[in-house]
Protein backbone atom coordinates (compact mmCIF):
# COMPACT_ATOMS: atom_id res chain seq x y z
CA UNK A 1 0.00 0.00 0.00
CA UNK A 2 2.86 2.38 0.98
CA UNK A 3 4.77 1.17 -2.30
CA UNK A 4 1.17 2.55 -4.74
CA UNK A 5 0.74 5.73 -2.08
CA UNK A 6 4.29 6.70 -3.10
CA UNK A 7 4.61 5.76 -6.84
CA UNK A 8 1.48 7.91 -7.41
CA UNK A 9 2.77 10.64 -5.27
CA UNK A 10 6.03 10.50 -7.70
CA UNK A 11 3.37 10.92 -10.45
CA UNK A 12 1.61 13.55 -9.75
CA UNK A 13 4.03 15.34 -7.17
CA UNK A 14 3.44 18.77 -8.87
CA UNK A 15 -0.51 19.03 -8.33
CA UNK A 16 0.34 17.75 -4.60
CA UNK A 17 3.05 20.38 -4.25
CA UNK A 18 0.45 23.01 -6.07
CA UNK A 19 -2.30 21.94 -3.85
CA UNK A 20 -0.55 22.59 -0.58
CA UNK A 21 0.88 25.43 -1.15
CA UNK A 22 -2.99 26.47 -2.23
CA UNK A 23 -3.75 25.96 0.95
CA UNK A 24 -1.25 27.94 2.65
CA UNK A 25 -2.23 30.98 0.23
CA UNK A 26 -5.53 30.86 1.03
CA UNK A 27 -4.37 31.05 5.44
CA UNK A 28 -2.53 33.88 4.42
CA UNK A 29 -5.28 35.67 2.63
CA UNK A 30 -7.78 35.26 5.41
CA UNK A 31 -4.63 36.34 7.87
CA UNK A 32 -4.09 39.56 5.18
CA UNK A 33 -0.80 38.17 5.46
CA UNK A 34 1.92 39.95 2.49
CA UNK A 35 2.62 36.20 2.13
CA UNK A 36 -0.12 35.26 0.30
CA UNK A 37 1.33 36.40 -2.46
CA UNK A 38 4.52 34.92 -3.28
CA UNK A 39 2.94 31.73 -1.90
CA UNK A 40 0.32 32.16 -4.50
CA UNK A 41 2.04 33.27 -7.44
CA UNK A 42 4.59 29.91 -6.98
CA UNK A 43 1.07 27.27 -6.63
CA UNK A 44 -0.37 29.45 -9.85
CA UNK A 45 3.23 28.34 -11.58
CA UNK A 46 2.70 24.49 -10.62
CA UNK A 47 -0.57 24.53 -11.48
CA UNK A 48 -0.31 25.93 -15.28
CA UNK A 49 1.39 22.75 -15.91
CA UNK A 50 -1.04 20.38 -14.46
CA UNK A 51 -4.04 22.26 -15.83
CA UNK A 52 -2.15 21.95 -19.38
CA UNK A 53 -2.08 18.03 -18.83
CA UNK A 54 -5.32 17.82 -18.13
CA UNK A 55 -6.93 20.21 -21.23
CA UNK A 56 -8.40 22.52 -18.64
CA UNK A 57 -6.96 25.36 -21.05
CA UNK A 58 -9.12 28.17 -19.72
CA UNK A 59 -7.62 27.37 -15.84
CA UNK A 60 -4.50 27.06 -17.32
CA UNK A 61 -4.77 30.53 -19.01
CA UNK A 62 -6.17 31.33 -15.07
CA UNK A 63 -3.03 30.28 -13.43
CA UNK A 64 -0.87 32.63 -15.87
CA UNK A 65 -2.92 35.70 -15.10
CA UNK A 66 -2.53 34.30 -11.39
CA UNK A 67 0.72 35.18 -11.67
CA UNK A 68 0.48 38.48 -13.06
CA UNK A 69 -2.06 39.59 -10.29
CA UNK A 70 0.10 38.11 -7.34
CA UNK A 71 2.55 40.21 -8.51
CA UNK A 72 0.56 43.58 -8.53
CA UNK A 73 -1.57 42.88 -5.57
CA UNK A 74 2.09 42.24 -3.64
CA UNK A 75 2.66 45.50 -4.34
CA UNK A 76 -0.65 47.10 -3.57
CA UNK A 77 -0.75 45.44 -0.19
CA UNK A 78 2.46 46.86 0.55
CA UNK A 79 2.23 50.28 -1.29
CA UNK A 80 -1.46 51.26 -1.33
CA UNK A 81 -2.86 53.74 1.51
CA UNK A 82 -2.86 52.60 4.90
CA UNK A 83 -4.85 54.49 7.90
CA UNK A 84 -3.09 55.83 10.79
CA UNK A 85 -1.71 53.24 12.98
CA UNK A 86 -2.14 50.36 10.71
CA UNK A 87 -0.03 47.68 8.99
CA UNK A 88 -2.64 46.71 6.62
CA UNK A 89 -4.44 48.22 3.48
CA UNK A 90 -7.94 48.69 4.99
CA UNK A 91 -10.92 45.84 4.30
CA UNK A 92 -12.97 47.89 1.69
CA UNK A 93 -16.87 47.44 0.00
CA UNK A 94 -17.62 47.47 -3.45
CA UNK A 95 -19.38 50.42 -4.34
CA UNK A 96 -23.02 49.90 -6.68
CA UNK A 97 -21.55 51.71 -9.67
CA UNK A 98 -18.75 49.39 -8.91
CA UNK A 99 -20.98 45.98 -8.96
CA UNK A 100 -22.17 46.79 -11.99
CA UNK A 101 -18.92 46.80 -13.66
CA UNK A 102 -17.61 44.05 -12.23
CA UNK A 103 -20.77 41.95 -13.44
CA UNK A 104 -20.48 43.30 -16.72
CA UNK A 105 -17.01 42.20 -16.63
CA UNK A 106 -17.57 38.36 -15.58
CA UNK A 107 -19.99 38.47 -18.34
CA UNK A 108 -17.70 40.02 -21.60
CA UNK A 109 -15.08 37.55 -20.17
CA UNK A 110 -16.99 34.30 -19.76
CA UNK A 111 -18.63 34.71 -23.48
CA UNK A 112 -14.88 35.59 -24.58
CA UNK A 113 -13.52 32.70 -23.02
CA UNK A 114 -16.38 30.35 -23.88
CA UNK A 115 -15.74 31.23 -27.67
CA UNK A 116 -12.18 30.73 -27.92
CA UNK A 117 -12.69 27.57 -25.95
CA UNK A 118 -15.27 26.00 -28.08
CA UNK A 119 -13.04 27.30 -31.43
CA UNK A 120 -9.87 26.40 -30.66
CA UNK A 121 -9.39 24.05 -28.42
CA UNK A 122 -10.65 20.29 -27.62
CA UNK A 123 -11.74 21.49 -24.38
CA UNK A 124 -14.55 19.17 -23.10
CA UNK A 125 -16.06 21.21 -20.64
CA UNK A 126 -16.21 24.62 -22.26
CA UNK A 127 -18.87 26.16 -20.40
CA UNK A 128 -17.87 25.26 -16.53
CA UNK A 129 -14.17 26.05 -17.00
CA UNK A 130 -15.79 29.40 -18.79
CA UNK A 131 -17.65 30.02 -16.19
CA UNK A 132 -15.54 29.51 -13.32
CA UNK A 133 -11.97 31.44 -14.75
CA UNK A 134 -14.05 34.46 -15.78
CA UNK A 135 -15.36 34.82 -12.05
CA UNK A 136 -12.01 33.84 -10.36
CA UNK A 137 -10.13 36.93 -12.69
CA UNK A 138 -12.84 39.03 -11.19
CA UNK A 139 -12.34 37.90 -7.73
CA UNK A 140 -8.88 37.58 -7.43
CA UNK A 141 -8.38 41.43 -8.98
CA UNK A 142 -11.13 42.08 -5.84
CA UNK A 143 -8.38 40.30 -3.75
CA UNK A 144 -5.80 42.39 -4.57
CA UNK A 145 -7.57 45.62 -4.15
CA UNK A 146 -9.10 43.84 -0.88
CA UNK A 147 -12.92 44.35 -1.34
CA UNK A 148 -14.58 41.61 1.27
CA UNK A 149 -16.73 40.64 -1.72
CA UNK A 150 -14.47 38.32 -3.32
CA UNK A 151 -14.78 35.59 -0.40
CA UNK A 152 -18.81 35.22 -1.70
CA UNK A 153 -17.75 34.98 -5.58
CA UNK A 154 -15.09 32.38 -4.33
CA UNK A 155 -17.63 30.32 -2.23
CA UNK A 156 -19.32 30.00 -5.17
CA UNK A 157 -16.65 29.62 -7.58
CA UNK A 158 -14.62 26.71 -5.39
CA UNK A 159 -17.47 24.66 -5.04
CA UNK A 160 -18.44 24.43 -8.33
CA UNK A 161 -14.81 23.65 -9.78
CA UNK A 162 -14.67 20.63 -7.26
CA UNK A 163 -17.10 19.19 -9.03
CA UNK A 164 -15.41 19.77 -12.59
CA UNK A 165 -12.15 18.36 -11.01
CA UNK A 166 -13.85 15.23 -9.67
CA UNK A 167 -15.11 14.96 -13.37
CA UNK A 168 -11.40 15.19 -14.74
CA UNK A 169 -10.53 13.28 -11.78
CA UNK A 170 -7.90 15.49 -9.93
CA UNK A 171 -8.34 14.13 -6.90
CA UNK A 172 -5.52 16.46 -5.01
CA UNK A 173 -7.17 19.17 -6.91
CA UNK A 174 -10.73 18.58 -5.65
CA UNK A 175 -9.61 18.09 -1.85
CA UNK A 176 -8.10 21.61 -2.25
CA UNK A 177 -11.48 23.19 -3.78
CA UNK A 178 -12.95 21.24 -1.21
CA UNK A 179 -11.05 23.08 1.65
CA UNK A 180 -11.19 26.09 -0.12
CA UNK A 181 -14.61 26.11 -0.27
CA UNK A 182 -14.51 26.19 3.56
CA UNK A 183 -11.84 28.63 4.04
CA UNK A 184 -13.59 30.89 1.65
CA UNK A 185 -16.63 30.86 4.44
CA UNK A 186 -14.15 31.36 6.87
CA UNK A 187 -12.31 33.93 5.45
CA UNK A 188 -15.70 36.44 4.68
CA UNK A 189 -16.60 35.90 8.43
CA UNK A 190 -13.08 37.12 9.28
CA UNK A 191 -12.44 39.86 6.75
CA UNK A 192 -16.13 41.47 7.95
CA UNK A 193 -15.29 41.23 11.39
CA UNK A 194 -12.27 43.36 10.73
CA UNK A 195 -14.50 45.60 8.71
CA UNK A 196 -17.25 45.88 11.26
CA UNK A 197 -14.17 46.48 13.79
CA UNK A 198 -12.77 49.60 11.54
CA UNK A 199 -16.49 51.13 11.28
CA UNK A 200 -17.01 50.72 15.05
CA UNK A 201 -13.98 52.60 15.54
CA UNK A 202 -14.64 55.57 13.26
CA UNK A 203 -18.15 56.12 14.68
Amino acid sequence: MAEIILEWLSVHQTEVLGAILGIVYIFFSIRQNIFTWPTGLISSFLYVIVFFNAKLYADMGLQVYYVAISLYGWYFWMKGKKPDNSEHVPVRITTKNLRYLLIASSIILYVGILFILKNFTDSDVPYMDSLTTALSIVATWMLAKKYIEHWLIWIFVDAVSAGLYIYKQLWPTVILFAIYTVMAIFGYVEWRKDLLKKVEAIS
